[in-house]
């Protein structure tokens, strides 16, 4: 759960003097209606390293309740490393000055974030490592993190993309665990391809049933 802290004593402050207030969790904001300057940036989709050898592909389409593409939906994935860490440090989104595109902390390093908008069809396309399970979590399964903007939404929805490879750790993942299996399964990527997956987002149950609404989490 998000927690207020404290801003760091600037130099010079007075011995004894009133402590700074406290900095509240930045409220969550809409996108639009315009969101195309400066939210997406070139690369945003690229989170792995230029020529990584495990590079895979995540792919997919966002539908509203109606089943139609929703052209103007803006995703954010976040994942740990390889190693399992979570990047945090000052700098880990360093952007390039001349082309805009996101570097990590050294310009190489793994950032784990990406950003991408989705297309005119609704599809959106995002390059990343392997997922794995944040370390210190040893009963999670492997999975991104993802938010989802999209006009018509007051507060931005939070999902997650499971791997199929992965069925064991995804039997024992407290957070799959929870649901029922037609549910869980609106988490489940499915493969599509050596090294490609296809997760679908889908805001809304259409009223045929024939498409399901994306199980999304509520943080307490």
């Amino acid at each position: 759960m998000p927690r207020a802290t404290t801003r760091p004593q600037p130099a010079g402050r007075e011995p004894g003097a009133a402590p700074a207030a406290p900095l509240a969790p930045t409220p969550s904001q809409t996108i639009g209606p315009f969101f195309g300057y400066a939210l997406p940036f070139p690369g945003g989709g690229q989170i792995a390293p230029a020529g990584h050898p495990d590079t895979v592909t995540v792919h997919g389409l966002v539908r509203d309740g109606t089943g139609a593409p929703v052209p103007d939906a803006l995703l954010e994935f976040w994942q740990a490393g390889p190693d399992g860490s979570l990047t945090g440090a000052p700098g880990s989104l360093r952007r390039d000055p001349a082309t805009g595109a996101v570097l990590g902390r050294d310009g190489v390093d793994f950032t784990g974030f990406g950003r991408v908008p989705t297309d005119a069809d609704g599809r959106y396309v995002l390059r990343t490592l392997p997922a794995t399970a944040p370390a210190g979590r040893p009963d999670a399964a492997p999975y991104l993190a993802v938010c989802v903007f999209a006009r018509g939404l007051l507060h931005h929805l939070a999902t997650r993309v499971y791997f199929p490879e992965h069925a064991t750790a995804n039997a024992a993942d407290p957070l799959l665990g929870q649901l029922p299996t037609e549910r869980a399964r609106t988490l489940l990527a499915r493969a599509d391809g050596p090294g490609r997956y296809r997760f679908d987002v889908q805001l809304q149950q259409t009223a045929d049933g024939t498409h399901e609404e994306t199980v999304f989490l509520a943080f307490r």
